[in-house]
């Protein structure tokens, strides 16, 4: 995917940019990866580990040790792009299953060397930088499989390290693979979906974009099984049990803190794409569009799978970059829904057939009573058809000193407005900056603001100046740190302010 013509345009008028600025790529990053810091564990520990999992699955050398000690951030780009390492892994060890990792954890806790998980490395908050030196586990190398599933329970039991498109793919296909009845889905997919796994969207929280239907990936979790320093925690089945606070929430989301995640048995859901409803409505103004969203929200006659609202500024660059016919516009136009005040909604109903179809009745009628124009499906199956590719437009970006980066907070309804105002704020006050904003998690008591910029910087001082601005106004408008991307060392320096000492040290 790479930027249209009219993506070059907007950038070059926004920024003031020429062609001359796109004429020479730089700091591509396309130079050998090569370490001034050589592995500061003892050759010993490396003979050990080597005779767990044998000589093939221990790595450290320095691509090895590069590679995976990197995700997705930004900044993490930026940096390799210069060739700045901060924080290599001593050691890269590719387990075979979970007991090699029981035996890596508790050879590696008897002599106090710090490990570290990496599963696909999509990370974009510093979740796979290491402390430095220390072994680094990735376990998508070997343990990437569907343990079994349960047709009666309507749950499979997966390894941490498989990856969203093979696990999509085993359930889609379970009568033949695993003597189903029914074909089932995952319901998750983030927009990291081809490149993510099932253990990290489990212990970062993740969302997808189908969310407000199948739920979160905390929602998700049946049951885990990781191993501890403590030996292996094991916890139950069962839906719902009294029997105290539960382990298993408090493993959900700790990014490898508390124990390496090696099994996991999640909730799956019928596959009935033929009941797919979608739909689009445009909004005369932001305030419509989210009161209409909350009273879909907190209709109680069910939720819309992909459930998405674009803010004024973002409506319009998509309409313009993806080419709105003029007579729709001028349609538009006459029916009061003027540029950079209209919203787009984009949806899908998913589910039985008679489930699927009331909720977009229900959604139509919900969206016409305050104001809304309907667009027919089109514009939802078209955000479909490119969801996945949009990230890929960043690498080609950042060759001319453009970045595109993203944040996230979750908001209650109260507050909605007051985070939405500060945080876009903030960020506008940056000259030449674009703010592009909208909600794609929605709740009874609230939903996500999910706030993408793009700016012109070649200093990454600069560029973390502003990044951590914008996260300072999230907090200070009232925003939650973070609603999907986890902390990571990212957002780490924050976490007792957010949370209090009291809850930090439960933790």
């Amino acid at each position: 995917k790479h930027p249209s013509a009219r993506w070059v345009e907007m950038i070059k008028k926004e920024f003031g940019m020429t062609d001359g600025d796109f004429s020479t790529r730089r700091d591509e990053g396309l130079s050998g990866v090569t370490l001034d810091r050589p592995p500061m564990l003892d050759p010993l520990h490396k003979e050990r580990i080597e005779a767990i999992v044998g000589k093939p699955n221990v790595a450290d050398d320095d691509y090895s040790r590069v590679k995976y000690s990197s995700g997705k951030t930004t900044e993490e780009l930026l940096e390799l792009r210069k060739g700045i390492v901060p924080s290599p892994c001593d050691l890269v060890v590719h387990p075979r299953n979970k007991h090699d990792v029981q035996e890596i954890v508790s050879y590696c806790h008897e002599r106090g060397i710090h490990i570290h998980t990496y599963g696909a490395g999509s990370s974009v908050t510093f979740g796979v930088r290491p402390e430095p030196g220390g072994v680094t586990l990735v376990l998508s190398t070997h343990m990437n499989r569907v343990v079994s599933i349960s047709e009666l329970n309507q749950t499979a039991r997966v390894q941490p390290g498989i990856l969203g498109p093979a696990f999509e793919e085993a359930l889609r296909r379970a009568p033949e693979l695993y003597h189903t009845k029914h074909r089932y889905t995952c319901g998750h997919f983030p927009q990291s979906f081809e490149h993510s796994s099932v253990g990290g969207w489990i212990v970062t929280l993740g969302s997808g974009q189908a969310s407000s239907y199948y739920g979160d990936a905390y929602d998700l979790v049946v049951s885990q099984e990781y191993v501890t320093p403590a030996g292996t925690l094991v916890t139950r089945e069962f839906p719902a049990e009294a029997t105290g606070p539960k382990l298993n929430d408090i493993m959900k989301g700790s990014e490898g803190a508390f124990g390496v995640l090696v099994e996991a048995t999640v909730r799956i859901f019928r596959h009935m794409p033929a009941n797919t409803r979608y739909f689009s409505f445009m909004f005369p103004s932001w305030g419509a569009a989210v009161d209409a969203c909350r009273e879909i929200s907190q209709g109680e006659f069910g939720m819309p799978a992909v459930f998405r609202i674009s803010d004024p500024e973002e409506t319009h660059r998509g309409l313009k970059l993806y080419g709105m016919p003029a007579w729709v516009d001028a349609i538009l136009r006459r029916r009061g829904l003027k540029p950079m005040e209209r919203c787009l909604f984009i949806g899908t109903a998913e589910g039985q057939r008679n489930f699927s179809a009331n909720v977009e009745r229900q959604v139509t009628r919900i969206c016409r009573s305050f104001g809304a124009v309907g667009l027919t499906g089109y514009p939802a199956r078209k955000w479909e058809q490119t969801r996945f590719k949009e990230p890929y437009m960043r690498e080609d970006l950042m060759d001319f000193g453009v970045v595109i980066d993203t944040l996230e907070t979750s908001v209650t309804w109260e507050n909605l407005h007051r985070v939405y105002t500060g945080v876009r704020s903030y960020m506008t006050s940056r000259p030449h900056t674009m703010c592009m904003t909208h909600a794609s998690h929605f709740y009874a008591q609230g939903t996500n603001l999910y706030f993408i910029f793009l700016t012109r910087v070649d200093d990454l001082e600069e560029y973390r100046s502003f990044h951590r601005g914008i996260v300072e106004s999230i907090v200070s408008s009232g925003g939650s740190l973070s609603h999907h991307h986890g902390v990571g060392r990212l957002f780490a320096g924050w976490m007792e302010t957010y949370l209090g000492a009291p809850q930090v040290d439960v933790l």
